[in-house]
């Protein structure tokens, strides 16, 4: 999910699940109150309106009293003069946020409220009328039931009138403050009050979790990791996770990691084979060079003081000079293939021509060195391909060099050179009955300054980048090269050119 749309729907869930829930939950309070209300008040099918309409509930709560006022009214009006009754009454009217008045002609005799209001007692109803319905005990009451004073008195006024025996009329009137809140209502407020705030909290944690799980923790192990790199420490691993476009620069940022992993490994490898190659140079270059400045003090010295001597010296320091130059060379060219700034020449070349010249030449250099030599060539003299000479000169002298350098001095030594057709391609194999390589280090012998034996090449010297530069040559060329060997028997390099084919239109 975009961040975009993580803040939109966040938005809408601060605004409209509060609501939503404060809407489901003041509906359960009230329907609770409203029952409530039902059970302890008497009223019938009670609505909203019954919470929020003051006047309704407590006319309701003062009927049972009222309608016991009416009964003493009619049976003894005495009561109504006796304290203690109307203590009484009153106590239990205070319990419903009411009180009692009694007036007696013109005179309020009791009132259960000392703070009662004087505009209360002008705005009070006059007396009724009175029928006599029970001439007997000639007592009757007359009453206004549920009388609403408004204004600034803000009361509910119930009337029950009587008259003395000695015809004085009178009024008991019960007062109801319309202003006094149900407790039905502070409770149904009270329990909104906390729902909201516990539904406000609630989201808040659920919105500031999901946030958090999306963006800032996401972001805290994007800081752990920079923190890392900047240690020098590239071994660890980020998942993508947390909104779209975090989720996509942690990719970025494990890709980045990775290539500076493999950066930082090419370099350690890199460093590792410079100081291997300056190793085997030094290797390389000291024994020519002792051997040339040994041969150069015996010269200056007279030990080769017949001219067969001075002829061997001089050949030897020659041979010694040239192998040292074939060194640098290919140091040269190796730090060039390095570099991708090997210079090629590529042209027509016939094969047969080619490969003649190259067999004349090597079959020279062998023979003087004591190694049989053997040419084939079974590709017809029409056959082109496109090289440069002199590269694949070069691939043909590292793998005869590298023959020579493990072949075993007290047997007969022989190198083949064999140029075959095989379709499309010109297939070429220089054999050798050396002393092989083993089946599990066949496979690495292209490899850059990898030995098969690294106790046994160091005595015999060498680069160990001979065959990396055969590889790497023959790839440049759209060719490639393997090899076959058994232990003790010999080997056989192969590598294979594409023929030149004329293009008609």
């Amino acid at each position: 999910m975009k961040l975009k749309t993580r803040i939109v729907i966040s938005f809408f869930v601060i605004i409209l699940e509060p609501l939503i829930c404060a809407s489901v939950a003041f509906w359960a309070f009230s329907q609770h109150q409203l029952n409530v209300m039902e059970e302890q008040y008497g009223i019938e099918n009670a609505s909203y309106d019954s919470l929020s309409n003051t006047a309704e509930v407590i006319n309701s709560m003062t009927d049972d009293i009222a309608e016991e006022l009416r009964e003493t009214a009619k049976k003894d009006t005495k009561e109504l003069e006796n304290e203690d009754y109307l203590n009484r009454i009153n106590g239990r009217l205070k319990e419903v946020h009411s009180y009692l008045l009694v007036r007696e002609g013109n005179q309020i005799i009791y009132y259960g409220n000392e703070n009662y209001s004087s505009e209360l007692v002008k705005r009070l109803p006059p007396y009724a009328s009175i029928e006599d319905e029970n001439s007997e005990e000639a007592i009757d009451a007359q009453d206004n039931d549920g009388l609403y004073l408004g204004g600034t008195v803000q009361a509910l006024v119930k009337q029950i009138n009587f008259e003395k025996p000695d015809g004085t009329q009178g009024s008991v009137f019960i007062v109801s403050s319309i202003l006094k809140t149900l407790p039905q209502l502070k409770a149904l407020i009270k329990n909104m009050m906390i729902s909201v705030v516990v539904i406000l909290i609630l989201t808040g944690l659920g919105l500031t979790w999901w946030i958090y799980r999306g963006v800032i923790a996401p972001l805290d192990k994007l800081r752990t990791a920079t923190q890392k790199i900047k240690d020098g420490d590239l071994d660890f691993s980020i998942t993508p996770e947390g909104v779209s476009e975090i989720s996509d620069l942690c990719q970025d940022f494990e890709e980045m990691r990775q290539r500076l992993k493999e950066t930082s490994e090419e370099k350690v490898q890199f460093d590792k084979e410079s100081k291997e190659l300056i190793s085997n140079i030094s290797h390389d270059l000291k024994t020519p060079i002792t051997a040339i400045k040994g041969y150069v003090e015996g010269i200056m010295d007279g030990v080769a003081n017949t001219p067969e001597k001075m002829d061997k010296y001089i050949h030897t320091i020659y041979n010694k000079a040239n192998d040292m130059d074939r060194l640098i060379n290919q140091l040269t060219f190796y730090t060039k293939m390095d570099t991708n700034r090997i210079p090629y020449t590529f042209n027509k070349i016939s094969v047969t021509e080619f490969f003649n010249d190259c067999a004349e030449e090597i079959g020279m250099e062998l023979e003087s060195k004591g190694v049989e030599f053997n040419y084939s060539n079974y590709v017809g003299p029409e056959v082109l391909v496109i090289a440069d000479a002199e590269q694949i000169k070069r691939v043909i002298n590292n793998i005869t060099s590298n023959s020579l350098k493990y072949m075993d001095s007290t047997r007969a030594r022989r190198i083949n050179l064999r140029v075959k057709d095989v379709g499309d391609f010109i297939q070429v194999e220089i054999e050798d009955n050396g002393k092989g390589i083993s089946a599990k280090d066949l496979p690495n012998i292209f490899e850059r300054f990898y030995r098969t034996d690294a106790s046994r090449n160091s005595s015999k010297g060498g680069s160990g980048i001979g065959l990396s530069i055969v590889k790497k040559i023959m790839e440049d060329h759209g060719g490639k090269v393997w090899a076959t060997s058994k232990e003790n028997i010999g080997t056989v390099m192969y590598f294979v050119l594409r023929k030149y084919q004329e293009v008609y239109q």
